[in-house]
């Protein structure tokens, strides 16, 4: 069975995190502190803070900027739950709006109709590694800054604006011109997820690149304390001499990153650009060329005049079939021992949000593209075999749905 994306476990990975199983830091320590200044270095953003995952990192970010009830926060309906869950945690409302039909990103003509006076934050997602059109995003928060009504919350009062929260889970290592993801907008954030490019096993960080007067440096002593239950020092500065005593001056929360999943984050850094980018970008190669000649198949876009993606996904579609019929092309698939997914079930369309009176009809390209959509296995040890095996699998099973 050709899996679907499997973590790249290696001896290297091996030896780092018994490193850092001897050294005696399995919590937060110095290798967490490492991974984040050379993530800041690879990015070219202001600082970073390493958390337990993506996740965390956008719930973290949307309660510093104050998001509460009565807010609106706008987000592409093409996402995963993740997204918009954390909204749904601070109590905020999400604004779904529609996404591009060429390259599943966020559409900047829906985020436009969408601000109103309630909205507080917009998180663009980037969909499968292809970073979404920021200049555009970026440009629209200072068009519309007088339809922004600050609250009592003072990073409200000082960027007096909409704050862009790029949700980046798929993106690390891509680029728009020229910048590195993670330094494209205000806030970004990352998944090191056991699926994603550069794993931690579990993991995320938030990226900070917010505009003066803010002072990143400070967000990110702030930011430290509100993860770590509010505590103003954590394990490494209490083992100072003398330096045992902290105080609680927040309720926070705890999820900060362990040095045990920092360690295996370090040499996968280490060799991202050389090695693993390197690779997805021929599996992604290989299979544009295998199945460009097909009638039947829509395929991805990796590559534009601005942008350069970071070969997260091969997201396929297949032209004009219903859900049902790709349904069936995915069970054929899996017959010949192939795994396949789907990126992604449209969220609006999810249980929890229809009953709060969501219709996932409201967006149609979106669920155009899900329909047909089918992502095919990219991952480090995928070999030139294998992938010819996918691509006899997925077109047998597409001309046997649609003969």
């Amino acid at each position: 069975m050709i899996p679907f994306s499997p973590p790249r476990i290696d001896d290297k990975i091996c030896n780092e995190v018994v490193a850092a199983l001897k050294s005696g830091w399995i919590t937060t320590g110095p290798r967490t502190k490492l991974f984040e200044k050379k993530i800041t270095d690879y990015c070219g953003n202001k600082n970073t803070l390493c958390l337990n995952s993506a996740t965390a990192g956008l719930e973290v970010m949307l309660r510093w900027y104050g998001v509460k009830e009565g807010d609106e926060v706008i987000l592409p309906a093409y996402t995963y739950s993740a997204t918009a869950n954390v909204i749904i945690h601070c109590g905020a409302k999400p604004i779904f709006v529609d996404v591009n039909a060429n390259d599943f990103n966020i559409a900047v003509s829906e985020i436009e109709k969408a601000i109103t006076s309630k909205t507080k934050v917009i998180m663009p997602v980037d969909f499968g590694g292809l970073p979404c059109d920021y200049d555009e995003i970026n440009a629209l928060v200072l068009k519309h800054k007088n339809k922004f009504v600050a609250s009592e919350n003072t990073s409200q009062q000082k960027l007096n604006r909409i704050l862009v929260l790029s949700d980046s889970a798929h993106s690390f290592g891509a680029r728009y011109n020229g910048k590195a993801a993670g330094s494209l907008t205000d806030v970004s954030v990352f998944s090191f997820h056991a699926v994603k490019n550069l794993s931690t096993a579990e993991g995320g960080a938030i990226t900070l690149n917010l505009p003066e007067p803010f002072n990143n440096e400070d967000i990110y002593k702030q930011l430290c304390i509100s993860t770590l239950h509010g505590q103003n020092k954590d394990a490494l500065a209490k083992t100072q001499k003398g330096n045992w005593r902290y105080d609680i001056v927040e309720a926070g929360y705890k999820c900060n990153m362990t040095d045990l999943t920092a360690a295996i984050g370090l040499i996968e850094l280490e060799r991202y650009d050389n090695d693993t980018l390197v690779k997805r970008k021929h599996i992604a190669d290989r299979y544009l060329n295998l199945l460009s000649n097909n009638p039947h198949l829509e395929l991805p876009i990796f590559i534009t005049d601005k942008k350069i993606s970071s070969y997260h996904l091969f997201p396929l579609r297949i032209k004009n079939i219903s859900e049902q019929q790709r349904d069936a092309i995915i069970q054929k698939i899996f017959d010949e021992d192939v795994s396949v997914n789907v990126h992604f079930l449209p969220v609006p369309g999810m249980s929890f949000y229809k009953n709060l009176g969501y219709r996932v009809t409201d967006y149609k390209t979106t669920c155009d593209i899900s329909s047909r959509e089918i992502s095919l296995p990219v991952f480090y040890d995928l070999t030139d075999e294998q992938i010819t095996t996918v691509v006899n699998a997925v077109v047998k099973a597409v001309n046997s749905v649609l003969k």
